[in-house]
């Protein structure tokens, strides 16, 4: 049985208390009013912003309409200022949930496929799943709140029903985006989710004590079954709980797309735990050829998401369809250095270092990768999400930093507990042998 080292966990004691105390200031400095803001972005120009809003519409430094104009700049500015800390915790929560949930579904293939290489990385992949309850319920309070419009959450601008009065569009879409539908459908996603993930562990840990093979069977006809909900629950989750922050813009491609980043995320993280149990000596079982294997699957799922991130783009951009086209211009023009860097980071670097198969096999080499790989798909959610709701104010300040702290100390702390309740290898699975045993 593993013991949750004292170290670890008040590593991630440390993380949550100052991720909560960050994410308190960086509510309270949003500002309140549109006095504020003039003020912010006065001190950001280093000149009188009132002055610049105005100038450009005439001698008369107080015509009516420019005076209009600018109140109504300051107070769309003062709401992307407001929805700051809300965007910045919504993307580390959403993040680190979608890596479980990413887990979860390698984990259903697994069984499914029945394959010989990975039962003994199942109770890794099982305590990483276990942050799906509490990472669920979190988000789900977060969606419960932007509906009800808590502290100026205003994530989704559908949900605004002044917005959607003037908007023809979002009229048209009012059937499917609507506040009780949205919350059934997550909660009903999220539930679903969740079962999966507790029926699947209970009948593993079950298959340890048993004399014949009824749990296994048992998980592989409820893994096939998650799987198919799966599928469609996963494409449906990313045009609500991320493409619709641009309720404008749609692309047929974004559940793939959404599902390549969060499952190489995963796949990422189970080789970290693994090599962490490893370098402990906890998981002896555990060899060069898993690790491997691990590599090959961040490998190619980078790949993946690269083919469908350039697809993706490549179509839009070309055929220059305004209400497309937007979607990009607006992050190249207002989030360049992400933008970009995110590419770099979830397809130059893993496709040089791990393109190598030698290097699949050094420690090093994959905990620097994922590292890399890590903090670039935490880059595209953060691009998916802050141009919508903070549009150009964006910078990575407390909010950003306190949030990634506090949701990483609570991944690290529930993941860590998990693995202390049942012994890190699943001794009863029938390929477990196989397992053990594999080498090339």
């Amino acid at each position: 049985m593993y013991t949750f080292s004292s170290k670890l966990k008040t590593f991630s004691l440390i993380l949550m208390i100052v991720g909560v105390i960050g994410i308190g200031v960086g509510f309270m400095k949003a500002p309140k009013t549109i006095e504020e803001v003039e003020q912010i972005l006065s001190a950001d120009h280093g000149h009188d912003a009132h002055a610049d809003a105005t100038a450009h519409h005439g001698a008369d430094a107080h015509d009516a309409h420019a005076a209009a104009e600018h109140k109504e700049h300051l107070e769309h500015v003062l709401h992307q200022q407001q929805n700051k800390p809300w965007a910045a915790f919504y993307v580390a929560c959403i993040f680190f949930m979608l890596i479980s949930v990413g887990v979860l579904a390698f984990y259903a293939i697994q069984y499914v496929s029945q394959a010989g290489w990975s039962p003994v990385l199942f109770r890794v992949m099982e305590g990483i799943t276990s942050y799906l309850l509490p990472g669920s319920i979190i988000f789900f309070l977060v969606l419960v709140a932007a509906g009800m419009h808590l502290g100026h959450n205003g994530i989704f601008v559908w949900m605004d029903e002044a917005v959607v009065a003037k908007d023809h569009l979002l009229q048209g879409k009012v059937g499917y985006l609507n506040v009780p539908f949205f919350l059934g459908r997550a909660a009903f996603f999220l539930i679903v989710w969740n079962l999966y993930r507790y029926f699947s562990r209970k009948n593993s840990i079950a298959q340890d004590n048993a004399t014949d093979n009824l749990f296994f069977k048992k998980n592989f006809n409820i893994s096939a079954m998650f799987l198919v909900f799966f599928i469609v629950s996963e494409s449906i989750m990313s045009w609500d709980w991320i493409m619709s922050v641009d309720p404008h813009w749609y692309s047929t491609l974004f559940g793939w797309y959404v599902f390549a980043s969060f499952v190489v995320s995963g796949i990422t993280v189970i080789a970290f735990v693994a090599l962490y149990l490893k370098s402990k000596d906890l998981l002896p079982e555990v060899n060069t050829s898993h690790i491997h294997d691990l590599a090959k699957f961040m490998f190619g799922f980078s790949i993946f998401w690269t083919y469908l991130w350039f697809s993706q783009f490549m179509l839009i951009w070309y055929s220059n369809i305004p209400e497309e086209v937007t979607y990009y211009v607006t992050r190249i023009e207002n989030y360049n250095l992400p933008f970009f860097g995110m590419l770099v980071m979830n397809f130059v670097f893993p496709f040089l270092i791990l393109i190598n198969t030698d290097f699949k096999r050094l420690t090093w080499i994959i905990v620097m990768a994922g590292i890399v790989v890590l903090f670039g798909h935490y880059l595209d959610f953060f691009n998916m999400i802050m141009p919508a709701t903070v549009g150009d104010q964006w910078y990575i300040g407390i909010p950003e930093i306190s949030s990634l702290l506090f949701f990483l100390g609570l991944f690290i702390f529930v993941v860590f507990t998990a693995l202390t309740k049942a012994p890190l290898v699943a001794k009863g699975n029938p390929y477990i042998e196989e397992s053990k045993h594999f080498h090339y």
